[in-house]
């Protein structure tokens, strides 16, 4: 059975991000080898943790793709909150270490000499360029799906390209000038990006996890379709929650109760659709319930159906 499109979009996306963070890794280990910088050093380290935790996100996305099942009736989309909430935690700890290794170069009384400075900015400068295709394209997609995983990510590689043109303006500062603490400060600006960033994801992830509602919008804009929908009189119990990068919704819909039920279940169903075509990631339920009369009352209870050969 074909991966639906949006599945597919996200495991591009992880793909890429594992194959960049290969790359990068390899790259930086050749230039620390050249230059022995510790900006680049610093660097290297954090594509080595970016490699890490692409890895865990590919597997959460892999895992998040999988169908509902006896025991997971409604997928397994909730693995990405948990991998994002994870990520968000291991990039605080990240931009914690950032900040303290920039303090300490700061404060140390004897600078680290570095060695041929310009193929060192070459190697940062195709790990810049790398960076930004990737970015681009988890930006893209994780605005499609709606993944908080790829969201994570791609904040991940964001953060990275600070500490990349630290370590480019640190190495041409220590060849032009014999500076070598330039990239510190840039360090403790990318640190805080980091930790804000990390914030934000995690609250987000965290929000799914408690079955916080959809987005005001979305929830505002499922209203508007539903009360302007031919043969719809009025809904209630419009509820939603997010789980990964889904959407769950229930809503109950106002019919007239002498139309047939063939006619009753075509206005749901194209419903359903619309909000459907309207909201891709989302996963949505339709109740009929029979509309009040013109005075306001509820529609008349009628007896149960009693089963045959069972007395009244």
């Amino acid at each position: 059975m074909p991966l639906p499109k949006l599945v597919r979009m996200n495991m591009s996306a992880g793909l890429a991000s594992v194959l960049v963070a290969g790359t990068l890794v390899a790259l930086k280990l050749w230039a620390l080898g050249q230059t022995g910088a510790l900006s680049v050093a610093a660097s290297l380290a954090d594509s080595a943790m970016d490699l890490m935790v692409s890895l865990g996100a590919m597997a959460a996305i892999l895992y998040a793709a999988k169908p509902a099942d006896e025991d997971h009736a409604f997928g397994h989309s909730s693995a990405e909150d948990l991998a994002a909430l994870g990520q968000a935690i291991f990039i605080v700890i990240a931009a914690g270490a950032i900040a303290w290794g920039a303090v300490d170069r700061l404060i140390a009384p004897d600078p680290v000499p570095l060695a041929d400075e310009g193929f060192g900015m070459v190697v940062m400068v195709v790990s810049i360029a790398l960076t930004l295709g990737l970015i681009w394209w988890q930006g893209r997609v994780a605005r499609l799906t709606g993944s908080r995983v790829i969201a994570a990510d791609r904040l991940h590689y964001l953060g990275d390209l600070l500490p990349n043109l630290g370590a480019i303006a640190s190495l041409w500062a220590s060849s032009r000038f014999g500076l070598t603490s330039v990239d510190s400060v840039v360090a403790l600006g990318a640190a805080a990006m980091l930790a804000l960033g990390a914030g934000k994801i995690g609250k987000g992830a965290w929000d799914a996890l408690m079955d916080r509602r959809a987005d005001p919008d979305i929830v505002a804009g499922i209203g508007r379709m539903a009360a302007d929908w031919p043969g719809v009189r009025g809904f209630h119990d419009l509820k939603t929650r997010t789980a990964g990068s889904r959407i769950f919704v229930n809503i109950h819909i106002e019919l007239d109760g002498d139309q047939t039920l063939r006619d009753a279940h075509a206005i749901g169903a194209s419903l359903r659709r619309a909000i459907l075509n309207a909201y891709p990631q989302a996963d949505v339920i339709v109740h009929k319930d029979v509309a009040r009369d013109s005075s306001g009352a509820a529609p008349p209870e009628r007896p149960p159906i009693q089963p045959p050969g069972r007395p009244h």
